[in-house]
């Protein structure tokens, strides 16, 4: 690629790499002298803020840096001002690979070693890749490409084009982003991720075939996503990752209309916090999925039409005819900060929505005081996926019947606990689950809780070796503290303290038992659960 060694070739918020590494990604910042130094010296301010200073040296400040160490003094031949759209082509899809491209064709092998992988018919691949005109689909990833390059000449050299891939570029106008879309009229999907973007949103045409773009990590902001929908008349899939958004920002109105076909929104990574953001995305009549995981998120509801009422404040009107989020069925909303039952009650309000995601939240993690897979199965009527795991005839069953029989436990002596639990006599008439008989003795009443539950302990300590495992059957009012002191007997452990997981169908990990105070029933083990039985580390 192009190197600059003359400092006049950068200009202030120019974006560069380092001539040495295009995934190493800056902005200028300041062009000048430095105290101490001779010659003219180019401050850039580093993506990844890993180099030396915060814009300031020996006590004098050049620029503001965005962190204490993104900043650091460069010679101008060691920047690259970047390559136009079609050099990138060239290099990528007309050069010979390079000894680098080839030494990164391996596999390991079981001893940890290099071995080439030879493609078979790779001569062919690289001759039809070779053929730009034929080209239909373009990855043009980290080469630094800054500019669209001369005038037509994208549409000359790849006219098919139809998924283009510009992550991690220079790239930081829109103008230029237009020019390179004007030419390519079959252009369906573009990622513009990981570019520096301008705020300010001028010279971009109409995009009439953009179905899907990816803007993650530009920097780009809600008001600027109003101005853009103006430009994607058929828009289905919008990608905006770690953008630092935190409110849905809209022009003239409270609620968000038009995006007439997105179907996916994806917010992933962002910074909202207040529920009420979300549910300015309501009305969009085709959204079908929407992902909210980590972000800043303690609490959602299913907004009706007073809730919309309240929120367009009255000055405006909305169509009373639109259900809140119709087509929603799929809604991530993993590592926020949930840790309320009223918000997982309130997903079963949601018309079409049986593909969930809860995973690190509080209340879906029982060793943060949160709740067992089973008894979210139970909870959500519909959902047919669960934190990416697929809800099956047989678990929808098996933890519906847990879960009326753990409230039927919860219940003796506390009957205001039924209010917490919606769908309980739902499932139990469904179910058609009987009322423990009670026979009152020394002990008093004795409760369902005494059953027996058949539970298979299986050992996974390293120290413990291999045994097999051992099925016993328990009454669901054994603590997990007596369910230790039981392994321990079982298993012949000694000075070993064991570490108790519950291993529960459709979670990718065990979830720790560590409330010893907590009953069997309390956790969520039922007939047939297995428990790993693990060692203190």
């Amino acid at each position: 690629m192009r190197s600059s060694s003359d400092s006049s070739t950068f200009k202030l918020d120019q974006r560069v790499h380092s001539t040495n590494d295009p995934r190493r990604i800056g902005t200028v910042k300041y062009i000048g002298p430095v105290e101490g130094h001779p010659g003219t010296w180019v401050g850039v301010d580093w993506d990844n803020g890993e180099a030396k200073h915060d814009g300031s040296l020996n006590g004098v400040r050049y620029f503001e840096a965005r962190s204490q160490l993104s900043g650091s003094f460069v010679r101008a031949q060691n920047l690259t001002a970047g390559i136009s759209f079609i050099e990138a082509l060239y290099i990528r899809y007309r050069d010979q690979p390079t000894q680098e491209d080839e030494d990164e064709m391996y596999v390991l092998s079981a001893s940890n070693k290099r071995v080439s992988v030879q493609l078979v018919g790779k001569e062919k691949i690289q001759d039809k890749l070779s053929r730009l005109e034929e080209l239909t689909g373009a990855s043009l990833s980290y080469l630094g490409v800054s500019n669209p390059g001369s005038p037509n000449e994208v549409r000359n050299i790849v006219p098919n084009l139809k998924e283009l891939d510009l992550t991690g570029n220079l790239l930081s106008e829109w103008k230029d982003v237009g020019i390179i879309c004007e030419q390519l009229p079959s252009l369906a999907a573009l990622n513009l991720s990981n570019n520096s973007m301008s705020q300010e949103i001028v010279g971009l045409p109409l995009l009439k075939s953009i179905h899907i773009l990816v803007l993650n990590n530009t920097g780009i902001n809600w008001t600027q996503i109003e101005v853009l929908k103006e430009l994607l008349p058929v828009i289905e899939e919008l990608h905006l990752m770690g953008n630092g958004i935190n409110a849905i920002k809209t022009a003239s109105s409270s609620i968000v209309h038009g995006f007439d076909s997105l179907r996916l929104l994806n917010l992933e990574e962002n910074c909202i916090a207040e529920w009420n953001e979300i549910v300015k995305l309501s009305q969009l009549r085709s959204l079908e999925e929407l992902h909210l995981n980590k972000n800043n998120l303690n609490h959602i509801f299913y907004p009706d039409h007073d809730t919309i009422d309240k929120l367009v404040g009255g000055d405006e009107s909305h169509d009373q005819s639109c259900i809140p989020f119709q087509n929603l069925r799929c809604l991530l909303l993993g590592g926020n900060n949930i840790d309320d039952l009223a918000s997982v009650d309130s997903l079963n309000s949601f018309p079409k929505l049986i593909d969930i995601r809860l995973s690190e939240n509080p209340i879906a993690d029982p060793g943060r005081g949160g709740i067992p897979r089973f008894v979210l199965v139970a909870r959500l009527a519909k959902v047919e996926i669960l934190n990416g795991s697929e809800v099956s005839t047989r678990e929808r069953k098996e933890s519906e019947i847990r879960y009326v029989r753990l409230v039927m436990s919860k219940l003796h002596g506390n009957p205001n606990e039924i209010k917490q639990h919606p769908r309980f006599v739902e499932l139990k008439n469904f179910h058609g689950i009987e009322d423990e008989r009670s026979s009152v003795g020394t002990t008093g009443p004795q409760k369902m809780a005494s059953g027996l539950l058949s539970v298979t302990l299986k050992s996974v300590a390293p120290s413990i070796g291999e045994k097999p495992p051992l099925t016993k059957k328990l009454p669901a009012a054994t603590t997990i503290g007596k369910l230790k002191i039981l392994c321990e007997t079982f298993f012949k452990l000694g000075s070993i303290r064991p570490k108790l997981f519950l291993q529960e169908e459709g979670s990718p990990l065990p979830i720790l038992l560590d409330d010893e105070m907590a009953t069997l029933m309390d956790v969520g083990i039922g007939n047939e659960s297995t428990v790993l039985v693990d060692e203190e580390s």
